[in-house]
């Protein structure tokens, strides 16, 4: 019986993942020529000083060797045409083809492809040239955040967020946005904080500020944007305020109140318009069963009836996680932790009907700790059975199809780790 055979773990499974964990991380972040100067002083490799900075080009052919065996490209030299025999508008046409995970070997080739990399401008370009790759971002461990790659199916280690004891216990939200990660939260019980990593350095920091800090807000990015919309104030007033940020220029712009102001709520991109879904309003706080449409051209807000995904089961508004809800090709999927189930938005009739079942061992406390996100043309549940003593989660991935098929849920792997997903979010670029 498949009942029988849920605990019967495949070690294979887990062991692909160490060894992804153990060998990704030293050529995805590339050190730079400033942090290769500061460690030639201290570092010894097989009892050898590294090269000094008067043999970087012996030091460039010897990355050269290695790396172009990684990555298939021939010959390069240190000018502006990156790939020497066929020019530099046709070299960065290559590279912006090329996988993320090969961008550490690229980086490493000379300063010129190492400066493209790092300044993110590669990104830019794979962005304007509609070029986008997802990855998974999430977090089972307070502070302690992994990143999956669902098409080579690797993991990576992100270091450890440098925070207080505060900021670790108290409730946080997270938001991807082009090659920033923002987790959002409180310092003390009453100033918001986020902290920010950055996939061009892999490294945090801190000290960004919305105009309008909140917490418990609903939240999606589109490229290089992101808004933030509703939420909570310090003082636990509920918000019908709205916000964009710019990753790019890393700045935030006050946009349009909401017609309700509502916390809990979810976010989503859709059609190029930014919704707002459910979530809990009013002075006695009631479940908000209505979405909220915005449109970026005309800077106003539509109210969408009956929008959110209906509720099976009879809780406090408070108890319940936001919707669980995602948006893949246009098309808007809602998880229903009670029931288990897959269900899809019809835009035409604004109603919701059933597609199928969710993965067997998603489970989650009321809808927390389990995550469902879109990650490119799949949708992407992670989570884990309550039986098996938080012993590990699962990846599980569908591509819906334009008719309403059922759900056929793919294992992309197994982890060890606690089954609770505290926070999770994607990232394109």
């Amino acid at each position: 019986m498949v009942e029988d055979r849920t605990f019967l773990i495949s070690t294979r499974v887990f062991s692909s993942s160490r060894l992804s964990e153990s060998k990704w991380p030293s050529y995805m972040f590339p050190q730079s020529e400033e942090e290769e100067d500061s460690s030639d002083s201290t570092n010894l490799i097989n009892g050898k000083r590294p090269l000094d900075d008067d043999d970087d080009d012996v030091h460039d052919h010897l990355r050269q060797s290695k790396s172009l065996r990684l990555i298939g490209l021939s010959s390069f030299n240190d000018g502006d045409s990156l790939i020497n025999d066929i020019g530099r508008d046709n070299s960065i046409t290559c590279l912006i083809r090329c996988s993320r995970s090969s961008y550490g070997s690229i980086a490493s080739l000379n300063r010129c492809f190492r400066s493209l990399v790092k300044s993110g401008e590669i990104y830019r370009l794979r962005r304007q040239n509609q070029i986008v790759e997802h990855w998974v971002y999430f977090s089972c461990q307070l502070l302690e955040w992994v990143a999956f790659n669902p098409v080579e199916r690797r993991w990576m280690n992100l270091p450890t967020m440098p925070s207080g004891v505060t900021f670790m216990c108290a409730d946080k939200e997270s938001l991807a946005v082009g090659t920033d990660l923002l987790v959002l939260g409180k310092d003390d019980y009453s100033s918001h904080v986020i902290y920010r990593y950055s996939l061009l350095n892999n490294s945090w920091s801190s000290g960004m500020r919305m105009n309008s800090p909140r917490c418990l807000f609903g939240s999606a990015s589109l490229g290089e944007v992101a808004i933030f919309a509703g939420g909570c104030d310090s003082l636990g007033k509920i918000s019908d305020s709205a916000e964009m940020y710019n990753s790019e220029l890393q700045t935030w712009t006050s946009l349009p109140k909401m017609n309700k102001p509502r916390k809990m709520c979810s976010g989503v991109f859709m059609d190029g318009k930014f919704y707002v879904i459910g979530g809990i309003g009013g002075n006695d706080s009631k479940v908000l069963t209505c979405g909220e449409e915005f449109d970026l051209e005309t800077k106003k807000w539509t109210e969408i009836p009956e929008m959110s995904p209906p509720r099976s089961r009879e809780m406090p508004a408070a108890a319940e996680a936001p919707p669980l809800v995602a948006v893949v090709k246009n098309q808007l999927y809602a998880a229903d932790h009670a029931d288990m189930e897959v269900r899809k938005y019809d835009k035409e009739s604004k109603k919701w009907f059933t597609l199928g079942r969710l993965p067997e061992r998603a489970d989650s406390v009321n809808g927390w700790g389990l995550a469902f996100r879109a990650c490119g043309e799949r949708l992407i549940v992670i989570g884990g059975p309550k039986s098996s003593g938080g012993g590990y989660i699962e990846l599980n991935s569908w591509i819906p199809k334009s008719d309403r098929s059922p759900p056929l849920w793919t294992l992309l792997d197994r982890k060890h780790s606690s089954n609770f997903v505290y926070n999770c979010a994607v990232m394109g670029c």
